[in-house]
């Protein structure tokens, strides 16, 4: 009996955290052929090269395309977008794959989610139904219909994909893939361990206490990124006795200011407790995630990954101010005072209990399972 063909588009970091246990259950699957296809920031420098990750963790991928337009900006995402459709439909036209699988709400995932769409190729959707708060929902929910299968984090993300018309047998909801690495990986954390980053900046003592910032650029409030990502550097800096880590933000339009500003920051605060870093592993991004002792930003891992494992978070700005959350997690807005007393309630309350609204920590598998048994259908009614 053939295999089914299920080619998986990996684009970002981010997206290879949260599929890295679903790709090891869909090589495992006697039934199922994986196919992975890399691309966009996943293969450049700047972003740490993720797919040097990737290849570590055992999976070649079968193509690797290039079509981030550089520049970051919005005339740049929206030309990635179509580079996107126009490369990712001629690598499906070669993987001839049974179904597509893409992830989040991302400029690639559009892309992704149009090329098979036109190529009658059944797309399955990872994470749709959620509401963050910015341009994110606009392509999230275009995606879910787009979609044949929706594999949703969340029982609301659920309840909104079927109030969408989608019909309520495509829609599953077996947690958050990310949770998978939480729930198998060693969260400790060490010196001798963490050395192989490098990066810039004062020399981390990870057993000592560290706050871990990630911002990344708001497509709505494009131009805002430099002083948005100042005001939280500037917070950051009157921790004076606290090791700050900070991650290089994504390839989103608005992204080179937000690197211009920590840029700016580090030549002027070089030795101030600051360490700068490209990109972790996924297991190494949960050991600093969980043992920091807060993380500031506005990552949907502090509200996701953070909230399972309860670590206190400072979520900034309007990027992710609609999502939904657990008891970790608190919201302010860009001005430094606010910030710096958000940030200082956080670390003095300490460890939130773990929580468990993204799932349990077996998605991956689950998914694997199930995607032999799905039975697609070109023609998609709307339902209500």
């Amino acid at each position: 009996m053939r295999k089914i063909k299920v080619c998986v588009v990996v684009a970002s970091r981010a997206n290879y955290g949260r599929v890295k246990f679903l790709l090891k259950a869909l090589q495992e699957n006697v039934d199922i052929e994986l196919q992975i296809l890399v691309g966009a920031s996943l293969l450049l420098e700047r972003f740490g090269k993720a797919i040097n990750v990737m290849k570590e963790d055992g999976f070649e991928p079968n193509k690797a395309i290039y079509y981030t337009v550089e520049g970051e900006t919005l005339i740049t995402q929206a030309k990635s977008t179509g580079m996107g459709i126009i490369e990712l439909a001629t690598a499906f036209d070669e993987l001839a794959p049974d179904y597509v699988v893409t992830v989040a709400d991302r400029y690639e995932t559009m892309a992704t989610a149009i090329s098979a769409t036109y190529m009658n190729i059944p797309l399955i959707h990872l994470q749709g139904g959620e509401v963050s708060g910015n341009i994110d929902d606009r392509v999230r929910h275009a995606i879910t219909k787009l979609a044949d299968f929706h594999f949703v984090a969340t029982e609301k993300s659920r309840e909104r994909v079927i109030r969408m018309g989608e019909h309520e047998s495509s829609v599953f909801n077996f947690g958050c893939p990310a949770m998978d690495v939480i729930a198998s990986c060693d969260k400790s954390i060490s010196n001798e361990h963490m050395k192989k980053y490098g990066g810039v900046g004062s020399e981390v003592d990870w057993s000592k206490p560290y706050i871990l910032m990630i911002q990344h650029p708001v497509t709505t409030s494009y131009g805002d990124g430099f002083s948005q990502v100042e005001s939280t550097l500037n917070a950051l800096q009157k921790f004076e006795s606290v090791q700050k880590v900070v991650l290089w933000p994504n390839a989103d339009a608005g992204g080179e200011d937000v690197a211009k500003g920590i840029r700016t920051f580090r030549e002027k605060n070089m030795s101030d407790n600051f360490h700068f870093y490209k990109n972790f592993s996924a297991e190494d991004f949960i050991r600093v995630l969980n043992n920091a002792v807060c993380a500031i930003g506005n990552s949907s891992s502090f509200l996701r990954e953070g909230e399972f494992l309860g670590v206190p978070a400072v979520v900034i700005g309007d990027r992710q101010n609609l999502r939904e959350h657990g008891e970790n997690a608190i919201f302010t807005n860009y001005n430094e005072e606010e910030i710096f007393k958000a940030l200082k309630k956080q670390i003095k309350h300490g460890r939130y209990v773990q929580g468990r609204v993204f799932g349990t920590g077996d998605a991956g598998k689950r998914i694997a399972e199930i995607i032999p048994t799905l039975k697609a259908n070109l023609l998609k009614p709307m339902t209500y």
